[in-house]
């Protein structure tokens, strides 16, 4: 028994769920892959940069700091929001610190969409992952009893062997589902602690800048 043999003696249906769990879990490692690379380093770069920032004289040197600190721009482009909107324009109603808080409450959902990116893929993975396994199961049992039936010979031997080929694409659907589920749940940990973390630095600089704007 092997997947190449599998794969050939299915239908066109057993087929495409093949490639289907192929093709979600290439898409969950490329993911993971990038994910894993990205949020390494804005663990420990935040914290770097909001170090780097607030010992800086100035807000003008904080931003250069930024520049060399803050590699995957996570609290450059909230320093960057901070500027006063042109005047004459909606953005630039009402006080100081109505403007800053939607100025850099865009600019913070800016900033965790792309840390979020790829959260909702791994999620729709890891829950239908085993499901669609599980339909190959369902429709490589029924393909081979089908032609067990047609052939008019029924016997242990006979079932045995097509229903365990089958059962390997339930195997599949959940070697696809658990690393996205385990992925999904470490990242999420991760990106919730940047969050807390660029909250509390946008709030620090909102208050900075209403105090001595």
């Amino acid at each position: 028994m092997n997947l190449q043999h599998l794969f050939t003696q299915t239908d066109a249906v057993g087929k495409a769920v093949a490639i289907l769990l192929l093709l979600m879990s290439i898409a969950s490692w490329v993911v993971i892959l990038y994910k894993g690379w990205i949020l390494r380093g804005a663990s420990g770069s935040v914290a770097r940069s909001m170090a780097g920032f607030w010992q800086a004289p100035t807000l003008e040197e904080g931003a250069k700091r930024l520049i060399t600190l803050d590699r995957e721009q996570l609290l450059a482009p909230l320093v960057e929001a901070a500027r006063v909107p042109p005047a004459g324009t909606l953005a630039s109603a009402g006080d100081r610190g109505q403007q800053l808080t939607r100025l850099l409450r865009d600019a913070l959902h800016g900033v965790l969409h792309r840390l979020q990116f790829g959260q909702v893929l791994l999620a729709t993975v890891g829950s239908t992952a085993p499901f669609v396994g599980l339909l190959g199961t369902v429709w490589g049992i029924y393909h081979a009893l089908t032609g067990i039936a047609t052939a008019g010979q029924l016997s242990i031997d006979k079932v045995a062997g097509p229903v365990g080929e089958a059962l390997i694409m339930t195997a599949a659907g959940l070697a696809v589902a658990i690393p996205a589920v385990l992925a999904y749940n470490w990242f999420g940990r991760i990106v919730a602690r940047i969050e807390a973390e660029l909250e509390g630095f946008a709030r620090d600089l909102r208050e900075l800048l209403v105090n001595h704007g």
